[in-house]
């Protein structure tokens, strides 16, 4: 560790990566340090990432942003949930929603309730208790904390959003608070001869610019990370063979629903996330069983409306660097790892990356010690994540393809396997310390596509069979009543417009 104060940050690469991450330290450190940005309007970004999930109800509350005026600049769309078609077996669905299911009890989820119910007969649908469930089917939204006169919580909800104009709504922001952006295009990234840290960039135009701290938001190219200090990547291909993505906008279709909807097809899967001015489209495949015109013409074929522009190809790799922050660099967004956007992780990626890293700033040098916890904590997360979008693939029923039957087959990593094996015998799923995705969120899917535990918890059994069934009623009509009331999600994104 040196003594060198931090004063000095540069980040490389604009976009959602780059500008949420100076949009948050500059809020947050701006009296304490000067950040540049460097970035080109040649160098386009990936800017797909339209669909989020509610952690960043947190992020924007921490930059103050108002919400109406934010779904203004973004065009952005309510999302309660992602409803996943076809990836039991065919004609299957099922919807990763938001928020609690039923009601919670001690010691014991509600689910365990339901397993009961199912097994005498009772014959009511697990996703009859989630209120985003039935507000996303009836296109209904309202901002809703808790459901009055009874002890259950109201909607939890996330964003759909354009992501370019997300990417300038922060620069905006950012500017305002005094981030200096500069641009130009890096042609030398110049390394200190004795630290082997990263010392300053040369960019095309003859300007360089030092800096104490990096940080790489450059996307799949990694400038920093690894095209300089050749830090490395883990591949989980084996687990998650998808290398490409196809992605189109189309005109946008009424009403606009408050949810993405994923739909596996033969040789890969669909997103379907609508704006207020479009609908983002793209299809997620991999090279191996699925050729680009292959791909091109199951995209093309499921638009809802014309499409406003040519496909895009975007090729990628699935893994994470071996080590996120190396020497004087971190790594922000796609130039730490990919993970393919089934379940719209890629910029709650970006902010928890840089939250963490506020967590651990340095302040007078960059401590081993510090860069090793962020690494940890890290991997931890990218691991965490994986696991669950491997599930899904994991779970499939579907006899119609290769690709599907490869994944069936597939060997999972053994963190996932015991959460499979817990589940399938008791109900339980134990959730790591700050694991991202809830246990509801594991139930979810895992029930969704067929994963029904052969026993329950036996506090269930304090109900007789009558007071579970009185039980179960009272809350899907409370629920159900509940969803009635809310107001259109249309109305609701007429109401903020003004």
């Amino acid at each position: 560790m040196t003594s060198q104060r931090i004063q000095q940050l540069v980040i490389v690469g604009g976009g959602t990566a780059g500008w949420i991450s100076a949009s948050l330290l500059m809020k947050m450190l701006g009296k304490a340090i000067q950040i540049t940005l460097v970035e080109s309007e040649q160098i386009g970004i990936v800017g797909v990432g339209e669909a989020t999930i509610p952690p960043i109800m947190t992020f924007n509350a921490a930059l103050g942003i108002d919400e109406a005026e934010f779904l203004r600049e973004t065009k952005g769309s309510i999302k309660l949930g992602i409803q996943f078609e076809n990836w039991g077996q065919l004609g299957d669905s099922y919807m990763h929603a938001f928020g609690g299911i039923g009601k919670e009890f001690p010691s014991c989820s509600f689910h365990h309730f339901w397993l009961r119910s199912q097994q005498a007969g009772m014959g009511f649908d697990f996703w009859d208790f989630s209120l985003a469930y039935q507000a996303a089917h009836k296109n209904k939204f309202s901002k809703l904390n808790r459901i009055e006169g009874v002890n259950l919580p109201g909607l939890s909800y996330a964003y759909h959003f354009d992501a370019g104009l997300y990417a300038q709504y922060l620069r905006r922001f950012s500017e305002q608070l005094g981030v200096n952006r500069i641009e130009g295009k890096v042609s030398e990234v110049v390394l200190n001869p004795d630290s082997g840290d990263v010392e300053r960039l040369l960019l095309e135009n003859g300007q360089q610019v030092a800096g104490d701290l990096f940080l790489d938001c450059t996307g799949l190219h990694s400038l920093l990370i690894e095209k300089t200090l050749n830090t490395g990547f883990e591949d989980w291909s084996h687990w998650l063979p998808a290398d490409s993505a196809m992605a189109v906008p189309c005109e946008s279709v009424e009403p606009i629903t408050p949810y993405t909807r994923s739909i596996a097809h033969a040789k890969g899967w669909q997103w379907r996330i609508p704006l207020q001015h479009r609908i983002g489209n793209g299809f997620v495949y991999s090279s191996k069983y699925c050729s680009d015109e292959e791909a091109r013409t199951t995209l093309m074929g499921n638009l809802d409306g014309e499409p406003l522009a040519e496909p895009r190809i975007i090729r990628f790799k699935t893994g994470r660097r071996l080590k996120q922050w190396n020497r004087n660099v971190v790594s922000i967004g796609l130039a730490s790892g990919f993970l393919e956007p089934l379940e719209s992780t890629s910029i709650h990626l970006i902010q928890s990356g840089v939250l963490r890293l506020l967590k651990f700033f340095p302040n007078h040098g960059i401590s081993q010690a510090d860069r090793d916890e962020y690494n940890r904590q890290s991997k931890v997360e990218f691991e965490q994540i994986r696991d669950f979008i491997i599930l899904h693939y994991k779970l499939n029923q579907r006899g119609d393809s290769q690709y599907w039957k490869d994944c069936q087959r597939m060997d999972i990593p053994a963190s996932l396997q015991r959460k499979m094996e817990l589940f399938a015998q008791s109900g339980k799923v134990c959730r790591e310390q700050d694991e991202l995705f809830t246990e509801v969120a594991w139930q979810q899917v895992m029930i969704g596509q067929g994963l029904v535990p052969k026993d329950y918890h036996p506090l269930v059994n304090a109900l007789t069979e009558q007071q579970l069934q009185e039980l179960m009623e009272q809350l899907k009509a409370i629920l159900t009543m509940t969803s009635d009331k809310l107001g259109s999600h249309d109305a609701f994104l007429q109401s903020i417009s003004r």
